[in-house]
């Protein structure tokens, strides 16, 4: 486990080390508080808005939802890509660590790196918003809870798949190109496909569970707990394409 913790510490170093790694911070930041003053000086939003639920209103998908995995795709799309391209792969695999153990620790850093930017991006929500519209109570953190889950699923979801394409693919342009595709026409592939049964079982169907919050399935019959039991089957052929691409793949 600690070898594991090492390697993963190892990722995040790699990343922070990069010139560009301040950026996606840089930039949600300037996106929120440029969304808080329109919401208070054009929105005529302030005397009902709370810091809560505007920091819920920026993690929705509706807010910046989206744009937070875009940039998390944006970001680690050469985790694995860049190791080929560059033949650093090969001073990994010569390392007495599995296969199996590197590739997880570059998918653990993903997935840390994309919950990095979501919990920025809720701090920053949380005191631009308190500045804005005030912190008068708590009212409103469960919600906030709740809409932190739903986003970290969608995110999750999203950058496994990203992973998975930059695994098989080893190309960080294919892996933002493909993966900014998916994201940005989940919505027009539901609606066209809306007329057949199938349509339940897509990803991008399940993706959200946020509209269960709302009481609106997607489609008459579906539940969370269905969405889950989806998700989860997208999860595991996701990850297991990877590990056997990875193990398998030849480096010479």
């Amino acid at each position: 486990m600690r070898s594991f913790g090492k390697l993963v510490w190892n990722e995040w170093l790699k990343m922070f080390k990069k010139r560009s790694f301040f950026v996606p911070y840089a930039i949600i930041a300037a996106f929120i508080i440029f969304l808080a003053y329109m919401t208070q000086f054009m929105g005529g939003l302030q005397s009902v808005l709370t810091a809560p639920q505007f920091a819920q209103a920026v993690i929705s998908k509706n807010g910046l939802g989206q744009f937070l995995v875009m940039l998390s795709i944006i970001c680690t799309a050469g985790v694995v890509s860049k190791e080929f391209s560059g033949g650093t792969i090969k001073l990994l695999l010569i390392r007495s660590v599995s296969r199996s153990k590197i590739l997880a620790s570059k998918y653990a850093i993903v997935l840390l790196y994309s919950l990095s930017l979501t919990l920025f991006a809720l701090i920053v929500g949380l005191v631009t918003g308190s500045v804005m519209f005030g912190f008068s109570d708590m009212a409103g953190f469960g919600n906030l809870l709740s809409a932190t889950l739903y986003h970290a699923v969608y995110m999750a979801i999203y950058v496994t798949a990203a992973f998975m394409l930059g695994t098989l693919t080893r190309s960080s342009g294919a892996t933002i190109g493909i993966g900014m595709t998916l994201l940005m026409l989940e919505g027009l592939v539901v609606a066209l496909l809306s007329k057949y049964s199938f349509v339940k079982y897509l990803l991008f169907t399940n993706a959200d569970l946020s509209v269960y919050a709302n009481g609106r399935p997607p489609f008459e019959g579906m539940t969370m707990a269905f969405s889950l039991i989806v998700l989860a089957v997208y999860m595991f052929l996701f990850l297991g394409a990877s590990f056997v691409t990875f193990k398998k793949r030849d480096v010479a």
